[in-house]
């Protein structure tokens, strides 16, 4: 498993960016800010009494101000992690973040970046555009929105609104991106990039792949919570330090059964694929990946998992648990 140095911050700003959004500025308290580029996002661990909480956010400025800025949409929905940094965190406040990662980098290429972002999934495209025009090189931005409630970063996206480098939609107004279009248009050193619902990232993925057929390693999506369990077929997991067999239901990850199974503790922050730290050795079998942390090298080669989201393709994984 992989343990991460955590990082104690202090808030030392908080910003109403619309009704629903705030933007929190947090400075570590030794002073060193660890470096990091466009695309990086922090876990950040929320101490919520009924049970642990721990939130991917993107990073949405430049390393050289020396504080880590997140924008947090509240979400009547959630864990109750947003719940809690709106009502219950304000200056002064401390929270651990884990170190900056990147799982949404800005691709090498001479063509252009193309953004299609969905409601608060415009956080990694904030850092993206600064970082592209310091660069000079090139982009276009869609970003559909519902409402005044929803739509952050208006004052910025408005003036790259009216130099030509970005579209709006309000989709509350019936204005919704014509995803097949954006992707028909695409140039072959085109990159196609998309942060938002899933229902916006799996219509850009099916454009992707029928109406431009763009090649995956052109297309880049960033999601901060797993995808739903599928229906599936239950499958065994051996753990081989401990010599246990556990059963793992259709509709449980790895890590509940080990939870609900054994006495094992694992150590696992998000829980939904983001954070790294219940990164485990895959000893035998094929596994599912439903992660955002591995690389598509580290997928391939099948010799790690992330247990809190990822399943079996066989019938039967063998960890060194």
């Amino acid at each position: 498993m992989r343990m991460q140095q955590q990082i104690t911050t202090e808030v030392i700003a908080i910003d109403t960016l619309t009704a629903d959004i705030k933007q929190f500025t947090l400075k570590p308290l030794d002073g060193m800010l660890p470096p990091f580029d466009s695309g990086s996002h922090i876990v950040v661990q929320l101490g919520l009494a009924e049970r642990p909480c721990a939130n991917a956010y993107s990073l949405i400025n430049d390393a050289a101000e020396g504080v880590f800025k997140i924008a947090v949409k509240h979400d009547a929905a959630s864990r109750g992690g947003s719940r809690h940094l709106h009502e219950a965190v304000s200056i002064g406040s401390r929270l651990m973040v884990s170190p900056p990662a990147n799982l949404f980098r800005l691709a090498d290429t001479t063509g252009r970046h193309v953004f299609v972002a969905g409601g608060i999934g415009i956080t990694p495209f904030i850092a993206h555009m600064q970082a592209l025009e310091r660069s000079g090189d090139r982009y276009a931005l869609h970003y559909a929105f519902r409402g005044a409630s929803s739509a952050a970063f208006s004052a910025m996206l408005e003036a790259r609104r009216r130099d030509g480098l970005a579209l709006l939609y309000d989709t509350a107004t019936g204005a919704r991106p014509d995803v097949d279009t954006i992707v028909a248009g695409l140039a072959p050193d085109d990159h196609l990039y998309v942060c938002g619902p899933a229902s916006l990232i799996d219509a850009v993925a099916v454009a992707a792949a029928s109406v431009g057929r763009i090649e995956p390693e052109r297309l880049h999506v960033e999601r901060f919570s797993a995808q739903p369990l599928e229906d599936g077929a239950a499958f065994t997991v051996h753990l081989a330090r401990s010599g246990a067999t556990i059963a793992v239901s259709a509709d449980e990850s790895i890590l509940a059964a080990i939870e609900r199974q054994t006495d094992i503790a694992v150590e696992c922050l998000c829980r939904e694929g983001c954070c790294g730290t219940c990164e485990t050795a895959l000893l035998d079998g094929e596994a599912l990946h439903r992660d955002q942390y591995l690389d598509e090298a580290d997928r391939a080669a099948q010799k790690k998992i992330m247990i809190c989201v990822s399943r079996a393709k066989s019938r039967s994984l063998t960890l060194d648990l």
